[in-house]
C-alpha cells in the first residue's frame, strides 16, 4: 500500500508538471486540465473498485495550504514604491467594487433562484464573488508589467477582503451590527497584528543561520494564518503584509535599530526562499485541484439547474468586470476583463459556508462549473491576445523586410504601394 500510494503521488505531480509544460505552450487552461483529470481518475478507480480515502478532509488542507503559499508567493514579487501608489490604490478598488456588485447580484440570485434565507444566500455569495489569486497570478505571466501588477495586487486583495466579508458574514448571523463590527474591527486587528508579526519575520530572517532556515519561517506562518482564523480574523492580511516585508526590506530601513540588523546576505536568502516557496506551490496547487476532480461527482456536473446558476454566475461576472475596468480607467482592460477566475479561494469558503449543511438545496455542479468556466475563459482570452500579438509582430517584420534594399539597389515593394504603370 506504501509502495502504490508513493507511486501514485509521483505519478500526479508528473502529470501536473506535464499539464503546466502543455498549458504555457498551447495556452491551454492548467487548472481546467487537472480537474479533468481527476474526473478521470475517479471514474477509472470507480470501475476497478478503488477509492481514495479521506478526501473530505485532505481536499480543504491542501486547499488552504495552497492559498497561504500561492499569496506568500505573488507578495514576494511584488515591490512597493511611492511610483505604485496608483496601481496599489486601483487594485484595491476595483477588488472591492468587484466584491460588492456580484455580491448583492449573486445573494439576489441565491435568494430567489434557489429558495435560500436571505442571510446564508449571503454567505453562499462571497465566494463567488472572490477572484482566485491561485489561477489569476500565474494567468497574468504573458502581461505587460504594469497590467500584470495591477492582477497580482487585486486578486490578493479580493482574496483578503473576500475572507474577511465571509466570517463577518458567518458570525453575523444576519445581524448588519454585527457584521459592521467583526468587518471593521477584525480588519483592523488583522493588520495591526500583521504588521507586528512582520517585525519578528524581518528580525528572524537576518538572524537567521544554519541549513534549516526556510521550514521555520513557513511554520511561523501557517501558525499565524491558523491563529487569525480562529479568532475569526483575516488570516490572509498576515501572510500578505509578511510577503510584501520580506520582499520589501526597505520599508523598515526608516527605523534604524532595524535598518542596522539587515544581513549582507539578505538578498541571496529571499531569492533561495522564494525558489522554495514557488517549487512548494506548485507541488501543492497541483494535488489540490486533481483531489479536487477526483472528490467531484460527474452526475453534478450534469444537472440542468447547475448549468443554468452558473451560466448566470458566469455571464454577470464578465459582464460587469469589463465595465468597472473601463470606469476606472485600468490599462490594457481588455486584455484583463477575463483574468477574474474563480478557484481554490472560491472552493474553499464555500466548503465552509456548507459545514453546518445550510447549503443543502445549492447545486454543488455550479460551483465546479464556475471555476472551469472561468478558468477556460481565462485561457481562450490568452491565446486571442498572443495570436494577436504574433499578428503584429509578423505585420512589423513584413514591413521592414519590404523597406531593406534589393541586390539591385530597389527597395522591395511595400504592402499598399501601387503596381508600376
Amino acid at each position: 500500500m506504501t509502495n502504490t500510494s508513493l507511486l501514485l503521488a509521483s505519478s500526479l505531480l508528473l502529470i501536473a508538471y506535464l499539464f503546466d509544460m502543455v498549458g504555457r505552450r498551447f495556452r491551454l487552461p492548467n487548472v481546467v486540465l487537472l480537474i479533468i483529470t481527476g474526473l478521470v481518475i475517479r471514474q477509472v478507480l470507480d470501475r476497478i473498485g478503488l477509492r481514495l480515502g479521506y478526501i473530505d478532509e485532505i481536499v480543504p488542507l491542501l486547499g488552504t495550504l495552497g492559498l497561504i503559499l500561492i499569496v506568500l508567493e505573488g507578495a514576494l514579487d511584488l515591490e512597493v514604491t511611492p511610483g505604485r501608489r496608483r496601481v496599489i490604490g486601483l487594485s484595491a478598488l476595483s477588488a472591492f467594487l468587484g466584491i460588492a456588485t456580484c455580491t448583492a447580484a449573486f445573494t439576489l440570485l441565491f435568494r430567489y433562484a434557489i429558495g435560500l434565507p436571505f442571510g446564508v444566500a449571503l454567505v453562499a455569495a462571497i465566494p463567488f464573488a472572490v477572484i482566485s489569486s491561485a489561477v489569476a497570478i500565474p494567468s497574468a505571466a504573458g502581461l505587460a508589467v504594469a497590467p500584470r501588477e495591477f492582477v497580482v495586487y487585486e486578486s490578493s486583495f479580493s482574496d483578503v477582503l473576500g475572507v474577511l466579508l465571509f466570517y463577518a458574514a458567518v458570525a453575523s448571523n444576519g445581524k448588519w451590527s454585527t457584521f459592521a463590527l467583526d468587518l471593521f474591527g477584525g480588519g483592523a486587528l488583522s493588520v495591526a497584528l500583521a504588521l507586528t508579526a512582520s517585525v519578528a519575520i524581518y528580525v528572524l530572517i537576518n538572524k537567521v543561520e544554519g541549513h534549516v532556515r526556510f521550514v521555520p519561517l513557513l511554520a511561523g506562518l501557517v501558525c499565524l494564518y491558523a491563529v487569525g482564523k480562529a479568532m475569526h480574523l483575516s488570516p490572509l492580511i498576515f501572510v500578505l503584509v509578511a510577503g510584501l516585508v520580506i520582499g520589501n526590506p526597505h520599508l523598515f530601513h526608516a527605523v534604524p535599530a532595524l535598518k542596522r540588523l539587515h544581513s549582507p546576505d539578505y538578498d541571496q536568502t529571499v531569492r533561495e526562499f522564494k525558489g522554495l516557496v514557488a517549487e512548494l506551490t506548485f507541488a501543492t496547487k497541483a494535488f489540490f485541484f486533481l483531489l479536487l476532480g477526483y472528490w467531484t461527482d460527474v452526475g453534478d456536473l450534469l444537472h440542468p439547474h447547475a448549468w443554468a446558476i452558473a451560466v448566470a454566475l458566469v455571464g454577470f461576472v464578465f459582464a460587469t468586470r469589463r465595465g468597472l475596468l473601463t470606469l476606472l480607467r485600468i490599462d490594457d482592460a481588455a486584455s484583463l476583463t477575463w483574468i477574474a477566475p474563480r478557484g481554490l479561494i472560491t472552493v474553499l469558503l464555500f466548503l465552509a459556508a456548507n459545514e453546518d449543511g445550510r447549503l443543502e438545496k445549492f447545486p454543488f455542479g455550479a460551483l465546479m462549473l464556475t471555476v472551469l468556466g472561468t478558468g477556460s475563459l481565462v485561457a481562450l482570452a490568452h491565446r486571442e491576445r498572443a495570436e494577436r500579438r504574433n499578428a503584429l509582430v509578423t505585420a512589423h517584420d513584413g514591413r521592414y523586410a519590404s523597406s531593406l534594399p534589393r541586390p539591385d539597389g530597389n527597395r522591395a515593394p511595400a504592402a499598399g504601394d501601387k503596381a508600376p504603370g
